[in-house]
């Protein structure tokens, strides 16, 4: 009969590390995502964008820019369904965190070519009938990049 008790309680005990490891964790992660301020990249709030120092010229050259007073930074940045809007904003926070934490990033920050074609396909979305006659003038070729002539339509070059 003891040999069966010590076997439920060495399997008990191995319950209790897993359970404190997986409350440190959450415990540090809230933490962070709260002092990081976490919470406000949920928003479509531009601000959000400049809570890292690296993104306060972007921010200040979109509130000067034609795009000001159409749109915000997700409207560019991210996708149009609330699914690919929020894989993108986890994609790029994971990818951000780890780069501003590590500091292994190019100053001025630089788009990525992910992040190129979002930003494309959300041209191509909101300027869809503009896009459409370009687009069958030019068949024969591939299709011309927005963001090969407009690269300062949202943030201007500095």
């Amino acid at each position: 009969m003891k040999q069966k008790a010590n076997k439920k309680s060495s399997g008990f005990s191995y319950l209790i590390p897993v359970c404190i490891c997986i409350g440190i964790f959450i415990g540090i992660g809230s933490f962070t995502f709260y002092y990081a301020r976490g919470y406000s990249y949920l928003t479509d709030d531009p601000n959000a964008c400049a809570n890292c120092h690296v993104m306060k010229d972007f921010l200040d050259s979109w509130q000067k820019s034609s795009h000001h007073s159409v749109a915000v930074c997700n409207d560019c940045h991210t996708g149009h369904t609330l699914f690919s809007k929020y894989y993108v904003k986890g994609l790029n926070g994971y990818h951000h965190s780890m780069a501003f934490t590590l500091g292994n990033f190019h100053e001025p920050i630089r788009i990525k070519e992910f992040n190129r074609k979002v930003t494309e396909g959300n041209c191509r979305y909101c300027h869809q009938d503009i896009v459409q006659n370009i687009d069958s003038n030019i068949a024969h070729r591939e299709p011309i990049q927005c963001l090969n002539c407009h690269f300062n339509v949202g943030h201007f070059n500095y």
